[in-house]
């Protein structure tokens, strides 16, 4: 999926946690090879590439489950969440090599092919077909999170009940550490991401991921664009800010933070606020001020120690 995962567990028996361990990592392995657009022999790249056609595709479980929870968080979002968005995130990506921005005309063709209503999915016949030619999915707001749901599960059936996973800042922790009531995370200051967290929580089992620009950005012309691109227009968001969701899973958390990010406060702590068991902290900066607004429901957050 083209970022690094790290797991923490807490086991009596070291030879038992490195079985473990491997058990996880080879969970996230094969998901990869379900998930990834980067790799062109992956299950997504696989069906990507049947865009356009007639016949549908036979998939495996874990994507058609994926593309489900997507499409029920596109309708919830009125689409600022949307798979479909791989035409644009490969405009963008050229565009951040290139320091340039994105043809326009290229915008308005890769439009043609974007809309998460253009995914059919069988689940009777397994199968899902792409209704629009050049579709390309990219799963890159969900699946790291469902790497790592899956994971703590394998995890788990191997006896580890305390346990960190870090999907490239997508955190599930299950049973805090030995002697701990809790996990303790820092939420990342947004004009300082890489300094010393000023915020923590104190979870357990639970899910928590950060969403927004602070290291994948492009600045043309003084305007900075993100690398979280908007479905509806095609163009990388230009409000600096992160979003932080607590959330059940991870799978929903990774999810809802990218659809939270595009929405904006004002139309996603509402819909934030209808989702059980799922709260958002959002920062935005103004001019060279942290604006911080998040739900009633947040977790208290605490001071450094």
């Amino acid at each position: 999926m083209g970022v690094p995962f790290r797991i923490v567990v807490y086991a009596t028996d070291q030879s038992a946690a490195n079985k473990a361990l491997d058990a996880a990592y080879k969970r996230i392995k094969e998901l990869n090879d379900i998930y990834s657009d980067y790799d062109p022999n992956s299950e997504l790249s696989r069906l990507s590439r049947s865009s356009g056609q007639r016949s549908s595709v036979s998939v495996s479980h874990e994507l058609i489950e994926i593309l489900h929870i997507s499409d029920k968080i596109s309708q919830l979002s009125n689409g600022a969440f949307d798979v479909s968005v791989g035409p644009y995130v490969r405009l963008w990506r050229r565009a951040r090599r290139q320091k340039q921005l994105p043809d326009p005309d290229r915008i308005e063709a890769a439009r043609k092919s974007v809309g998460h209503q253009f995914i059919v999915v069988d689940d009777k016949r397994q199968t899902i077909q792409l209704l629009r030619e050049n579709m390309r999915l990219d799963l890159g707001g969900i699946a790291k999170g469902y790497a790592a749901d899956e994971a703590m599960k394998v995890l788990q059936e191997h006896g580890i009940n305390s346990a960190l996973i870090d999907a490239s800042g997508d955190l599930l922790v299950s049973e805090p550490p030995p002697g701990q009531s809790a996990w303790t995370i820092g939420i990342a200051a947004l004009k300082t991401p890489e300094g010393e967290p000023t915020e923590y929580l104190k979870v357990s089992n639970i899910a928590i991921a950060t969403s927004g620009d602070a290291y994948q950005f492009i600045e043309i012309e003084g305007v900075r664009y993100s690398h979280i691109v908007n479905p509806k227009t095609g163009m990388g968001l230009t409000t600096h800010s992160s979003v932080t969701v607590v959330a059940p899973t991870a799978t929903l958390a990774d999810a809802w933070a990218s659809a939270v990010s595009v929405m904006g406060p004002k139309a996603g702590l509402p819909v934030i606020a209808s989702q059980p068991k799922i709260s958002a902290l959002i920062l935005t900066l103004d001019e060279e001020n942290t604006l911080s607004v998040r739900s009633c429901d947040f977790p208290k957050t605490v001071g450094a120690e």
